[in-house]
């Protein structure tokens, strides 16, 4: 039996339009919003409904509301939050590849840091899931799952709970990110010679080791995803 899913409010459902209005460039960057009463009558809503989207996509840095004036589509790359990702994960496929190198350079800068961490905190979970790694069955989904699965616990075992914040905000776009980076054979030995070697890490307690080894595979993830890309 499929999993009964709740029917989307009138104002989640304008939010939805505007945003795909935005990302498809339907209302490009820095250009203004039709009049209040005019996008209403596009969108089949009433002004308050209307009103209650604006506010979302405002709150997450999408648009700017401005009073007396016509509410201004923001450049999100530039002005937008973490609000962002959840949406832009649900466009994945209208990314281009350099979306992707974005997140991998992301990985480089967080990731060494909080493998270090979480070893030194949570030695013996992080050794528990890494065993896991040798049953992982060759397919694209299982590795990003498991990809994820793996640095969601080592931001968990990490100390300073802003990487966890972090890494939260990226859980839609770095599942659908995965699809497509594993989906090529040699990513997905890449992966499995990291899983190993960060498991010969865990078990002597070398933190620095790990770190250093993380940084070097994040660094050499992005380069074979730029070179696939060409």
């Amino acid at each position: 039996m499929d999993e009964w899913q709740p029917v989307p409010k009138p104002a989640e459902l304008a939010e939805r339009r505007l945003l795909e209005g935005i990302l498809t460039a339907h209302f490009p960057v820095n250009s203004s919003l039709p009049a209040e009463r005019e996008l209403a009558e596009q969108l089949g809503v009433t002004r308050p409904t209307l009103r209650e989207a604006l506010q979302r996509l405002s709150r997450d840095g999408w648009i700017e509301i401005r009073q007396g004036k016509s509410t201004r589509v923001r450049d999100y790359w530039r002005e937008g939050s973490l609000g962002v990702l959840a949406a832009l994960a649900q466009g994945f496929a209208t990314q281009t590849p350099d979306f992707v190198s974005y997140l991998l350079e992301i990985r480089i800068l967080l990731a060494p840091a909080y493998a270090c961490q979480a070893l030194g905190e949570g030695q013996e979970e992080v050794i528990s899931l890494l065993e896991r790694a040798a049953g992982l069955p060759d397919d694209p989904a299982a590795f990003a799952r498991y990809d994820w699965d793996l640095h969601s616990l080592l931001t968990q075992m990490a100390p300073n709970p802003v990487f966890r914040l972090l890494l939260n905000s990226f859980q839609e776009l770095s599942l659908a990110m995965g699809e497509h980076y594993f989906a090529y054979p040699e990513g997905r030995r890449h992966s499995r010679d990291f899983y190993d070697r960060l498991l010969d890490c865990a078990r002597q307690g070398n933190s620095r080791e790990a770190e250093a080894l993380t940084r070097l595979v994040m660094e050499q993830s992005l380069a074979f995803w730029q070179g696939k890309q060409g």
